[in-house]
């Protein structure tokens, strides 16, 4: 698949980041251009709530182009409307990588790939002709969208605000995004992106 290849691909950056390729002995990646933060996500639809939080970890190529890798945590709620109160209860382990794309600096894109490790719990309702039943499995989202931010300030890097709006793109019917009808939520995310090594060029 090929965002398979896309993520391979990126951990290969990464990883040369350590590498000296210049004749002069400086780094080819500039340690001030590195960045952390965290993300909480908040998503809903028809009988469908999820929340969680994302750290990562990345790096500013220029002021156009940013690429990180994150570890995420999601609970999701959903409630079956077709039985009586049947529920499903979900805790999502999503390590994933993405790329944000600034034509401008208070506006980017963004291509978000994640593998969801998911345990799910079964509740019936009562009345339900279904019993309690615990699963784990995999899933992978494609995510797509768009967000804000009060400012990227590329090379004079500097922390920010955002705030973005997802969708899953994918066709992983399986995707933690999707609600039961398989169409996919809107997913809702603000965090804190944190420059690292100011003052240290």
């Amino acid at each position: 698949m090929k965002i398979i290849g896309l993520l391979c691909f990126n951990l290969l950056i990464c990883l040369s980041s350590f590498s000296q390729t210049e004749e002069s002995g400086e780094s080819f990646f500039k340690k001030e251009n590195y960045f952390t933060g965290g993300t909480g996500n908040f998503s809903f639809g028809e009988n469908i709530t999820s929340v969680g939080v994302s750290p990562y970890f990345g790096y500013s190529f220029n002021k156009y182009f940013d690429l990180a890798f994150s570890f995420g945590v999601n609970y999701i709620s959903q409630r079956d409307y077709e039985t009586i109160g049947d529920k499903l209860r979900q805790t999502v382990y999503t390590p994933a990588t993405f790329i944000r794309v600034f034509p401008a600096k208070f506006l980017f894109g963004q291509l978000h790939y994640e593998y969801n490790i998911i345990n799910d719990h079964y509740l019936p309702g009562i009345g339900s002709n279904y019993i309690e039943e615990k699963l784990s499995y995999q899933a992978k989202s494609i995510l797509l969208g768009a967000g804000i931010s009060n400012g990227k300030d590329f090379p004079n890097q500097k922390s920010y605000y955002y705030f973005s709006v997802l969708w899953d793109v994918g066709n992983d019917v399986q995707s933690p995004y999707k609600d039961n009808l398989n169409r996919s939520v809107p997913i809702i995310r603000a965090g804190y992106n944190i420059a690292l090594f100011q003052g240290k060029k």
